[in-house]
């Protein structure tokens, strides 16, 4: 008597964010931090376990994770040079 039909309630689903750390190719731990100056076109990666770092170029429209890729092409290229920090 009146009731009606019951309306569903709307299930929100979590959207997934980019990862802050990523893996390191040398030392296999989470501790890779990407940080882009956009102004110079740099993407400067460190790596705070095994001190691993490097740059790369990158343009204005790339992310984060689009510049730990192009380090880890770098990496594993045969010939490229990765900077030690002893």
């Amino acid at each position: 008597m009146g009731l009606g039909r019951r309306r569903r309630k709307e299930v929100k689903i979590p959207r997934k964010t980019l990862p802050e750390f990523y893996p390191c190719p040398k030392c296999g731990k989470n501790t890779v931090f990407v940080r882009l100056v956009r102004k110079s076109g740099v993407a400067w990666i460190n790596c705070g376990s095994c001190g691993l770092k490097t740059s790369v170029q990158v343009s204005d429209n790339i992310h984060e994770v689009d510049a730990y890729n192009n380090f880890i092409d770098k990496y594993y290229k045969v010939g490229e040079e990765i900077i030690l920090n002893e």
